[in-house]
């Protein structure tokens, strides 16, 4: 039995004045239909923002929900954000929230790679920063099996404490010059130069020309204490939310993570 479209009552009241005959389903319309419109006879709805979004049938919102969460430039992202998501790119239906979380509940990748959480709660210390791209917490995720198609085998990452905004750039070795170029093209020449860069104690940021690269250019970059990452961990947090995207988003081979990473961002 085919699904009701939800759509029918409000087109046949605006195209043509018809109404159920149950009086408070009728008012329940004639109230409703105030923020919709037709135009060309298709039906829109008004935001609150006064932006006209296209109402979808039942098969165009799973083909949209398919697409947003895992389709080409889908991220496996929760029910809320793809709602937000979905209403940025102009689309619209009743039922919107609760049909995102129940798409997103039942994905069988995100229920494979979902969190499992054993850590005891801690108090938090938070680092603050006062304005967008003013303080970077960074750090390596890898080695990573199987390598890439190109011999990538590491993910250098880098995260605004500000706006969680993250770079991120596939690397087949991590060393000083290529965190020093990272900084100076994906950062400094992007988002201007930060007043603090937070990392641990990797070999390839706490050399020599990383020490003569940010003292040129101001930069208190700051290190953990050893065997405590929490002490940086918005930069911990990213690189696990960028590995279970991830291990979604590849193909079978494995080998395509880093073509899939500039999505993932």
């Amino acid at each position: 039995m085919p699904e009701e479209d939800w759509r029918q009552p409000f087109i046949e009241y605006l195209k043509y004045d018809k109404l159920p005959e149950d009086k408070s389903k009728s008012l329940q319309i004639k109230r409703r239909a105030l923020r919709f419109t037709l135009i060309n006879d298709i039906l829109y709805r008004r935001s609150y923002d006064q932006l006209l979004l296209r109402c979808l049938s039942p098969e165009e919102i799973q083909e949209v929900m398919h697409d947003v969460h895992s389709g080409i430039c889908g991220a496996h992202q929760s029910g809320p954000k793809m709602r937000l998501k979905i209403k940025r790119l102009g689309y619209y239906w009743p039922t919107m929230v609760g049909d995102c979380i129940n798409y997103a509940r039942r994905c069988h990748l995100c229920q494979i790679h979902g969190d499992f959480i054993h850590q005891h709660p801690n108090p938090l210390h938070p680092t603050v920063s006062s304005w967008p791209f003013e303080i970077w917490g960074t750090d390596v995720v890898g080695p990573i099996e199987p390598p890439s198609s190109l011999g990538h085998r590491f993910i250098l990452a880098a995260t605004d404490y500000f706006s969680r905004w993250a770079e991120a750039i596939p690397l087949r070795e991590v060393k000083t010059e290529n965190v020093i170029k990272f900084f100076r093209e994906n950062i400094l020449y992007r988002f201007g130069t930060p007043r603090r860069i937070i990392s641990d104690n990797g070999p390839a940021f706490r050399s020599f020309k990383v020490g003569r690269f940010t003292q040129h250019h101001k930069i208190d970059w700051r290190y953990t204490s050893i065997y405590n990452a929490r002490a940086n961990g918005l930069a911990e947090a990213f690189n696990k939310t960028l590995s279970k995207l991830l291990k979604k988003a590849v193909s079978k081979n494995k080998k395509d993570w880093h073509e899939r990473l500039p999505e993932m961002l």
